[in-house]
């Protein structure tokens, strides 16, 4: 399996805590590292999004600026405990509470997310909905989405209320907009120029 981090993503400061952390998963030894340790780690950190998403407290402790490294790192390792993260990305975020990254954490996510769909050889796609997906329609979408760029695809599920109803979802560098909002904006714009 292969798996190299695309040029862009090693030069922003997600890209490469994302790509240490994916590192260190893959090349740790005997059980702690390989697929086992990535899957891991990815498991892990689908947790903290929902955290992130699902308590204002711990998604303050991430960004906010007055709580210094001793404290955001005590706190993070009692919450790591509390979620029952793997080891790896208990430390790892340890790691960013001490370099006061953890603000950094949603695009951390979604850059190893991609770093291990890429070396299962998947394409991810970051999938943006106005209301939560059922199971049954990101199982549809997951086999749109492979029939129409002919492999495996993983998705990152989030939800943005403002595009009234509809998907936007990225793969790479390619945008497919089906929003209400996206098409309502170019019904006005046709409005006023044909106005």
């Amino acid at each position: 399996m292969g798996g190299r981090s695309a040029p862009g993503m090693q030069a922003s400061l997600a890209g490469r805590y994302a790509t240490a952390l994916f590192e260190l998963a893959r090349d740790g030894t005997g059980e702690a590292g390989g697929s086992r340790a990535i899957e891991a780690v990815e498991r892990s950190l689908s947790i903290v999004q929902a955290a992130l998403r699902e308590s204002d407290e711990f998604a303050r402790l991430t960004t906010s600026p007055l709580v210094d490294r001793v404290a955001a790192g005590r706190a993070i390792d009692a919450a790591a405990r509390v979620m029952a993260l793997d080891p790896t990305t208990t430390s790892f975020l340890g790691v960013l509470a001490a370099n006061r990254r953890l603000a950094e954490l949603p695009r951390v996510i979604r850059a190893y997310r991609q770093l291990a769909a890429g070396w299962r050889g998947e394409t991810s796609a970051e999938v943006t909905s106005a209301h939560p997906l059922t199971d049954d329609q990101v199982t549809e979408l997951k086999h749109q989405l492979r029939a129409r760029i002919g492999r495996e695809v993983t998705v990152d599920l989030q939800v943005d209320p403002a595009l009234l109803g509809g998907l936007v979802v990225r793969i790479g560098s390619q945008m497919i907009d089906s929003s209400i909002r996206t098409r309502l904006g170019a019904l006005s714009h046709a409005m006023k120029a044909g106005g």
